[in-house]
């Protein structure tokens, strides 16, 4: 698991998540709307997805459920990083089909744990 699809429309939490993954040794794909995403997708196929909730156009629930349900994208583990994070946004997250869910701000040792736990 060496490539991550960061899915974020804000600058400064790409930028901090990018530079985690980058220290952590992945190589980063960003996008910054889930239209982007499905371009980069396309292109490349990441060995996990890092999916924000509030997206212009689709919401990252509406990205995560299509992910799951596309034969392609299935297996792609899938991790919500969002300031939505109530019990019932996780919830929501699970049944998705979503692997993880992390709140912002992001914690760095937090992101690598997940990513690790989902290393297979």
């Amino acid at each position: 698991m060496n490539t991550v699809l960061v899915v974020e429309d804000g600058l400064t939490d790409m930028e901090i998540i990018s530079s985690y993954l980058q220290l952590a040794g992945y190589s980063v794909i960003t996008a910054n709307s889930g239209e982007d995403a499905h371009k980069k997708l396309t292109k490349n196929k990441p060995d996990i997805i890092l999916l924000d909730v509030i997206l212009p156009g689709k919401s990252g629930f509406e990205i995560c459920r299509d992910l799951k349900k596309n034969p392609n994208t299935s297996k792609i583990p899938v991790v919500f990083c969002s300031t939505k994070n109530t019990d019932v946004d996780k919830m929501w997250g699970d049944m998705l089909g979503a692997d993880a869910y992390i709140s912002k701000p992001v914690d760095r040792d937090e992101l690598t744990k997940v990513l690790q736990k989902l290393k297979k």
